[in-house]
């Protein structure tokens, strides 16, 4: 027996299914970790995958006597690093035990395989684009992750500025609860808004998904890149990621929590995209999709007891005329109406006081926070 830790690049079948199911394990007991969908996980090891088209990746695996103790993968993102003349590798998927050693050894080859692409700085955790889970979470572990957040030891931390990384951005989550501030203001001002400015709200009625992607998906993606695209670590969505998006999305969207803001001319301003939280119904399984977990899935998506805001976006040229009051004004009615016990707002830049000054109209806790980190190569 030995203690010597190995760094295996992950190419065979065995090796790619060791690389998923280490957070599996790692997190068996753990009541606030909530996996991926384990199939959308095996699909990034695909010569298919869309990521190739716009990122350079690879895969670590750290063995010590022949267990499997620690995963990473390191990412390029060409599209990024073209646009923003900069040359970023970034880190994600990062697991392991708790072992500085471990941790060093599997920064160490995504760092001299960023070298060797000529790359200077790396980040993370970050993953291909804005839409994948991002951040460290540096506060909040007692509290159950969204299925869009990545959970994580507390002494991952630890293990990242031990090998020199330090504070990029931080991220800042808040639950907001069915207990407002100014209800009846903002009332007033959403529909004195959308009168003066000739909106109406969009999908009213429009019960099929199908249906409602057809109808706002293309103008939802066109306000994701413009609102978005100045935003830590973003990438405006090729059309291939587009689609992927779509798929990945489809089986949990609710029309009922899509809330859309459109012009005379039925062109969307604004949306705020908010899921089901379907947590709970994944842990079991890991992920995988079985019949039970099928059954647990439906029954979250078309009776939530909570939700989760996946994207929120007003076009700039209507910032500050009193769409951000709509749109609150539509969130308060949405978690009313449905009985919601409370919303996750999932990340925030600790930098984007626009969002986060608009919590002030709910009860809310600030009470979770998420760093990327940086390092010079």
């Amino acid at each position: 027996m030995t203690n010597e830790i190995k760094i295996v690049e992950v190419k065979t079948k065995k090796q790619i299914k060791e690389f998923v199911e280490l957070p599996l394990r790692m997190y068996k007991d753990n009541p606030y970790y909530v996996p991926s969908m384990y199939g959308d996980e095996v699909a990034l090891f695909s010569k298919k995958s869309i990521h190739n088209l716009t990122c350079d990746q690879i895969f670590f695996i750290a063995y010590r006597d022949n267990k499997v103790v620690g995963r990473i993968q390191g990412i390029v993102q060409n599209q990024y690093n073209e646009i923003n003349n900069t040359k970023k590798a970034r880190f994600s998927r990062f697991h392991c035990e708790d072992n500085i050693e471990t941790a060093t050894k599997l920064f160490e080859a995504v760092e001299s395989w960023a070298k060797e692409k000529g790359l200077e700085e790396i980040i993370g955790p970050m993953g291909y684009n804005d839409l994948e889970r991002e951040g460290l979470l540096i506060e909040g572990f007692d509290y159950l992750n969204t299925y869009e957040e990545e959970y994580n030891f507390p002494y991952y931390q630890k293990l990242i500025e031990a090998n020199g990384f330090t504070k990029d951005v931080d991220w800042l989550e808040h639950r907001l609860y069915p207990e407002y501030n100014d209800y009846d203001k903002l009332k007033r001002i959403a529909d004195r808004t959308m009168r003066k400015m000739n909106l109406h709200i969009g999908g009213l009625g429009i019960k099929n998904k199908n249906k409602f992607i057809d109808k706002y998906a293309d103008g939802i993606f066109e306000c994701i890149d413009i609102c978005y695209n100045p935003l830590y670590g973003t990438v405006p969505l090729t059309e291939e990621a587009k689609k992927n998006t779509i798929a990945n999305f489809k089986l949990v969207l609710n029309t009922k929590y899509i809330m859309v803001i459109c012009d005379e001319n039925d062109k969307v301003i604004a949306f705020g995209l908010l899921l089901p939280a379907i947590g709970q119904a994944l842990q079991k399984s890991g992920g995988r999709l079985t019949i039970p977990t099928i059954i647990k899935l439906l029954n979250s998506i078309n009776n939530p007891k909570q939700l989760d805001m996946a994207l929120i976006a007003v076009l700039p040229k209507y910032q500050g005329l009193g769409i951000d009051a709509v749109m609150m004004h539509m969130l308060q009615d949405t978690l009313l109406e449905n009985n919601i016990e409370y919303l996750e707002t999932n990340l925030n830049l600790e930098t984007n006081v626009k969002v986060l000054g608009n919590w002030k109209f709910f009860k809310h806790i600030q009470h979770k926070r998420r760093r990327s980190f940086i390092k010079k190569l």
